[in-house]
């Protein structure tokens, strides 16, 4: 396997002319890739490192659906419901561990071996349904782009991991190592795991970057004295994530170079692109407090039907184009999540057209087309606060879709071709 040459990186003080400008400008011309963090750079870089270690499910694929569609069927089998909120218990444990959790809880008439021997078959033809998370692509790219190693780092057995990543093309060439739970003598949280993925890939533990989504994960990583970037994949649970060095909403919104690392390059006016993708349906009343209490008119749509979307893209501020069935096309911007300043119960889509209407349309057909990606959601000290973040992002998502970039999905035939599609959203 080929990797382009990493980055060199040079760490410059203009102040204190560590290094003269001349030596820099003549590396910059040198055949070396280099890359100069300045002292205001090294500001806000946490510590520098080498080498990237993934994890991978929850972390780079969604498997929260697979796992809750293979035990609603498994446990209807003995007259017992599947509930998700059970999958605190099993997120980050090694197989065996997550079946002893199962046996117990829903008190199973079977040993935790027999229970992971009858349903590792069911899981393992689910998992070509497996997709990518937002923004696992777009790392695993750019990392092996500028030559950063990479390592998966997995509780799965080797099989089960050549059998998930065997459906994303380019992702296996992409890792110099990749470690299972079946290789070491025991998985996360011992540090085993991540220590022997430093050693395949010859770098010191304290150079090392690890991606995770669960406790068990983040404690393994920490005991083995590397620093950990958390994606929590359960709502709501930042709290509990202490022990990373930071905590990330997605990996949409990781910033390699807080990490010595090279930056992402694909941000445009504070947006960055994403494959576009729809949603549609009438308009809803809300919560009621878009135009009462926020003087901002939301048009609510309703989640029933969108499980699935609410579930593949994380919570955050989006924007992109509105159409309303009788009114023409309409600049949006869209939050999804819990409102956390409101704490939300339950997960919403709330688009904003930048638009002002005289009169309500509850009940009217909108349609939307989501283009791309403003910030995740965050909560505010103030209702002022709150407020004041939605307007900028209003203004950032109407300059934004000024660029041909954008600009181009608000196009009567685009919009025509998802409405008679068969599916709600792509």
């Amino acid at each position: 396997m080929t990797h382009p040459a990493p980055t060199t990186f040079i760490v410059v003080d203009f102040q204190s002319s560590l290094y003269s400008k001349s030596f820099v400008n003549a590396s910059l011309k040198s055949s070396a890739r280099v890359q100069v963090l300045t002292n205001w750079k090294m500001n806000s870089i946490r510590k520098l490192v080498s080498c990237v270690i993934l994890d991978l499910d929850g972390t780079l694929v969604n498997t929260d659906g697979v796992v809750s569609e293979v035990l609603k069927v498994y446990l209807g089998k003995y007259k017992k419901k599947w509930d998700g909120r059970e999958a605190q218990k099993i997120i980050g444990k090694t197989p065996i561990e997550a079946a002893a959790a199962i046996v117990e809880d829903y008190e199973l008439p079977l040993s935790k071996e027999d229970l992971l021997s009858e349903i590792s078959p069911m899981f393992s033809d689910q998992w070509c349904k497996l997709k990518a998370l937002p923004g696992a692509y777009r790392l695993i790219k750019h990392l092996r782009g500028h030559g950063v190693q990479m390592a998966l780092a997995s509780n799965s057995p080797r099989s089960s991991i050549e059998k998930k990543i065997g459906y994303h093309p380019t992702w296996k060439e992409s890792f110099t190592a990749i470690v299972a739970g079946d290789e070491v003598k025991a998985g996360k949280p011992s540090p085993e795991i991540f220590l022997e993925a430093a050693k395949r890939l010859s770098v010191d533990p304290s150079k090392c970057l690890v991606i995770e989504d669960s406790l068990p994960g983040i404690a393994a990583a920490k005991a083995a004295e590397m620093e950990v970037v958390a994606v929590p994949s359960l709502p709501k649970q930042s709290h509990l994530y202490t022990a990373a060095d930071e905590v990330i909403n997605s990996l949409l919104d990781l910033r390699p170079e807080k990490w010595g690392l090279p930056p992402f390059e694909d941000w445009i006016d504070g947006t960055l692109p994403l494959e576009p993708w729809h949603i549609g349906g009438p308009v809803i009343k809300g919560f009621g407090r878009g135009s009462k209490v926020l003087g901002i008119p939301t048009a609510n749509l309703s989640v029933e039907g969108y499980a699935d979307v609410l579930s593949e893209h994380p919570a955050g501020v989006y924007f992109g184009w509105a159409k309303l069935s009788t009114r023409g096309f309409f600049k949006m911007v869209m939050s999804i999540g819990w409102n956390p300043y409101f704490n939300n119960m339950e997960k919403t889509i709330e688009p904003w057209l930048l638009h002002k209407f005289d009169e309500d349309f509850y009940g009217e057909e909108l349609h939307l087309v989501i283009v791309g990606y403003i910030r995740p959601e965050a909560n505010f000290p103030s209702l002022e606060s709150l407020i004041a973040k939605i307007h900028e992002d209003g203004r950032i998502a109407e300059n934004a879709l000024e660029l041909p970039l954008y600009a181009k999905y608000k196009d009567e035939t685009y919009f025509k071709s998802i409405a008679l599609g068969h599916n709600h959203h792509s």
